[in-house]
């Protein structure tokens, strides 16, 4: 057998990465790990985590309002951007950190430096070497996109200058309508900035349920949020410090920052994946079996450089799996099924499950139960903010097919919600179950009434 330098070299050194190389070696193997920015990935560095604590910091706003109808006094009270800023690097450092330790303590060789296929087993890395490896693993994630053809490109943020802005924005223009733009959307608003979300197509959030779309937008729009949907960016200029934008159905607009969040591409650019005749797809990301193995047998690929689902857990999941297949000697092939997810928007959405357009394909009987209610916590604080519940039902095998939330904690029930929808849990044993009250959650467990709307 030929000798290589390594059994497993990892390119990208995030969540799915990280992951792999970490079970990788402690099955046994030598493994590398190259990355040319930070450890931890989009999701820690500047992604999930971030922004997670953005949200905690701007829902304070609405915190500090409601406080007043349960008795307390808020007087001077005020925010400070630059102190959120310092205080989430200095977070995002102690995970960057973490991180390291994690791979080193399994044994894995840390390389922080750029590197691209030569061939099948051939590693070049941007400090002048170069190395071989039994099997490569690309885990080099995805990068935000803003489209090449728009005039006045450059002038465009992202999200990942968004959590370094120097000032908090008097006004800004969010481009997009899925998860990134509703999340951005909401942490800018609720921080006083005044906020456009402009999105092409005609409803937020495509794919989720359309009764989560609607409830969504109808609540943010109640926050303040400008919404401008079948509506483009025709150009954007320089102005005053800030930026002109001009719609494509005319509208022209000044802020402070414009702000694109219409998707993110697989970042495949730059890693040699011709060379090693790796098969990419129509939309550039790795082609991968269902074990993550690309066109070359000895290169697999795991997390949103594939495409498949792009989701932290799921990249985890995926790296996980890659490396007790091929150094654990077990098959496992990833279930990209019944995945809860979370949208910290503002109300929060979480979900696991089918929509109702989806379940209406499956099966030819569905049952819907639904129900909206303000929650306990408004009804002393008097914010007009309402919460929606669904279950999507097989009519005939009375299996819940999905389960969609948005309000506070929407989230934490989802990935609960996801035991039982996985394990196949019928609308019987939702009824069965002891309601716990007071609690939103409850609500879950005693809905009976179909809806016939």
């Amino acid at each position: 057998m030929t000798k290589h330098d390594y059994d497993l070299f990892v390119i990208g050194a995030g969540s799915g990465g990280v992951r792999a190389a970490r079970i990788a070696a402690q099955h046994g193997a030598k493994v590398a790990v190259a990355e040319e920015y930070r450890v931890g990935g989009t999701c820690v560095i500047r992604g999930c985590v971030p922004k997670k604590l953005f949200v905690y910091a701007s829902q304070y706003a609405e915190a500090f309002e409601d406080a007043v109808g349960f008795g307390w006094t808020t007087e001077k009270v005020s925010f400070d951007w630059a102190t959120l800023v310092a205080n989430k690097d200095k977070e995002i450092d102690r995970l960057n950190k973490a991180y390291i330790r994690n791979l080193e303590s399994a044994g894995a060789e840390l390389i922080m430096a750029r590197a691209a296929l030569e061939d099948r087993h051939t590693v070049a890395l941007s400090d002048g070497r170069k190395v071989t490896a039994r099997y490569i693993l690309i885990a080099t994630g995805a990068t935000p996109f803003v489209p090449s053809h728009l005039p006045g490109r450059e002038l465009a943020i992202t999200s990942n200058e968004a959590f370094h802005l120097e000032q908090l924005p008097r006004r800004i223009c969010i481009v997009g309508g899925g998860y990134i733009a509703v999340e951005f959307a909401g942490i800018f608003n609720n921080l006083g900035v005044e906020t456009v979300l402009i999105y092409r197509g005609e409803k937020i959030l495509r794919g989720f349920d359309e009764d989560l779309r609607d409830h969504l937008t109808a609540e943010m729009h109640k926050k303040g949020i400008e919404f401008r949907t079948r509506c483009d960016v025709a150009k954007v200029e320089s102005s005053g410090g800030g930026v002109r934008v001009t719609c494509t159905d005319d509208a022209v607009f000044g802020a402070s920052h414009i702000m694109y969040a219409t998707g993110r591409i697989p970042k495949v650019m730059g890693l040699g994946l011709d060379k090693a005749g790796v098969e990419l797809t129509p939309h550039y990301a790795v082609k991968v079996d269902e074990y993550s193995r690309s066109s070359v047998d000895n290169i697999y690929a795991v997390g949103d450089v594939t495409n498949r689902l792009n989701l932290t857990p799921v990249a985890i999941r995926e790296g996980h799996a890659f490396a007790d297949t091929v150094f654990g000697g077990r098959n496992i092939a990833v279930d990209h099924s019944k995945v809860p997810t979370a949208v910290f928007s503002q109300p929060e959405i979480g979900t696991v499950g089918m929509t109702e357009a989806q379940a209406r394909e499956f099966s030819p009987k569905i049952d819907i139960y639904k129900t909206s209610f303000r929650p306990m916590r408004h009804t002393l604080s008097g914010r007009d903010e309402r919460m929606l519940m669904k279950l999507v039902v097989d009519g005939t095998s009375d299996k819940v097919l999905g389960c969609h939330i948005v309000g506070p904690d929407a989230g934490e029930m989802a990935q609960l919600l996801a035991i039982a929808v996985r394990m196949g849990a019928t609308k019987a044993d939702f009824d069965a179950t002891m309601a716990l009250h007071p609690t939103a959650a409850e609500e879950l467990v005693t809905m009976r009434q179909k809806w016939t709307g």
